[in-house]
């Protein structure tokens, strides 16, 4: 589909939000799941990769804590530039501007937050994201996040929604899931509506 590897409509669309701030899928801070599931990480060798990153608050908390091999990528620069500002020690070449569908590289664990549930929801697209995943993880890396579990309003904005059965037809195959449950220390506003899943190569 036309939508997979159209990256500069994609910059331009992510980049104009941006920078007109409406971001409305940013809580400000890395989320609780994610921390609680990266607090219980213990080999922080691990090259861990955060697609559609946005303003990366997770990839600031896992670089804080002593994960140097974190790559945070996004279709426009806007947020990497807003990251690197926050976070000057980071290297350079580990924020990647790209379209997530062209990149090419192996990773241990991929962190999903709210970059899934951006896309347009149409069946090729999704299952597109479950292959990518699976091309970019070793043997036996994971795919951890967040998933909104909101009815699809498909003429709707942006988050996306989906159900938990759903996703599994996206994700599995090419992946296994090890769970896929709603999450019970999403923020306030997002109570009841988040599933957290863990899904593994």
């Amino acid at each position: 589909m036309q939508h997979l590897h159209n990256t500069n409509e994609q910059n331009k669309y992510w980049t104009t939000r941006y920078q007109d701030q409406n971001t409305g899928w940013d809580i400000g801070g890395p989320s609780a799941p994610l921390v609680s599931y990266i607090n219980q990480l213990t080999d922080k060798s691990l090259r861990i990769l955060i697609p559609g990153a946005g303003n990366a608050h997770e990839a600031q908390y896992l670089w804080r804590h002593g994960f140097h091999n974190v790559w945070v990528m996004d279709v426009s620069a806007v947020p990497l530039e807003n990251f690197q500002a926050r976070v000057p020690d980071f290297p350079s070449e580990q924020l990647v501007q790209a379209n997530f569908f062209d990149h090419n590289d192996q990773y241990d664990l991929i962190l999903e937050q709210t970059f899934f549930c951006s896309f347009e929801p149409h069946t090729i697209l999704r299952k597109a994201y479950g292959t990518k995943v699976s091309e970019l993880l070793v043997q036996g890396g994971k795919l951890v996040g967040l998933w909104f579990d909101i009815p699809l309003v498909v003429a709707g904005s942006r988050p996306y929604g989906g159900t938990h059965e759903e996703y599994l037809s996206y994700l599995v195959p090419p992946l296994k899931c090890i769970t896929l449950a709603p999450c019970y220390n999403s923020i306030k506003p997002r109570a009841g509506k988040e599933l957290f899943g863990i899904f593994q190569k």
